[in-house]
């Protein structure tokens, strides 16, 4: 079909089918206006299915979350009931029996540790006393040491004198004799 001026079945430069006629009345128009709107929003807008999806979604996934929720908490349940009735008496039981193990040990550990140290302690009193009667002994043969030397300084010092006086007089008898010999 040729869509021309020329076109059978349109007026010229009408945009109007051919048997239509231009009123000036616009009442005839309002029906064709409804009809694009009608058929516009059944073809185009899809608001009211998608809100009708939309709750359809949102109530099966409310339902089957309600479901899966309550099927959630009551495992929980259980499992919480199973806890308390068969592991937690369980776990207390090996706690109780694992820290007084632990305890003993500790204690026996401790006892081991303070015997330890009252031996040492022995030995350090008995090296300190030691090491004090030994300074003590050391002191007293120190001055009797030291008596000892001023003594035999003395002594020396008195030998010294003695032997000066024999000298003193070896050399003033040996002067004597030279003076005699000299003479002669």
């Amino acid at each position: 079909m040729s869509s021309g001026p020329g076109a059978p079945g349109k007026a010229a430069g009408s945009p109007l089918p051919a048997g239509r006629k231009r009123d000036s009345g616009r009442a005839p128009a309002h029906p064709i206006i409804k009809d694009i709107g009608e058929i516009h929003s059944r073809l185009l807008d899809h608001r009211p299915v998608i809100q009708g999806e939309i709750r359809y979604f949102i109530k099966e996934f409310e339902e089957k979350r309600g479901l899966r929720e309550v099927r959630v908490l009551e495992n929980l349940n259980t499992m919480i009931y199973e806890t308390n009735d068969q592991t937690l008496p369980k776990c207390e039981q090996v706690m109780h029996d694992d820290l007084n193990e632990a305890l003993k040990r500790l204690q026996a550990a401790n006892q081991r540790i303070f015997r330890l140290q009252q031996r040492e302690q022995e030995e350090r009193k008995l090296q300190t006393d030691t090491l004090m009667a030994g300074e003590k002994q050391r002191l007293a043969h120190w001055e009797v040491f030291m008596k000892d030397q001023h003594n035999k300084r003395a002594e020396v010092d008195e030998e010294h004198r003695k032997a000066m006086e024999r000298l003193k007089e070896q050399y003033a008898e040996m002067e004597k004799d030279l003076a005699k010999y000299s003479s002669f």
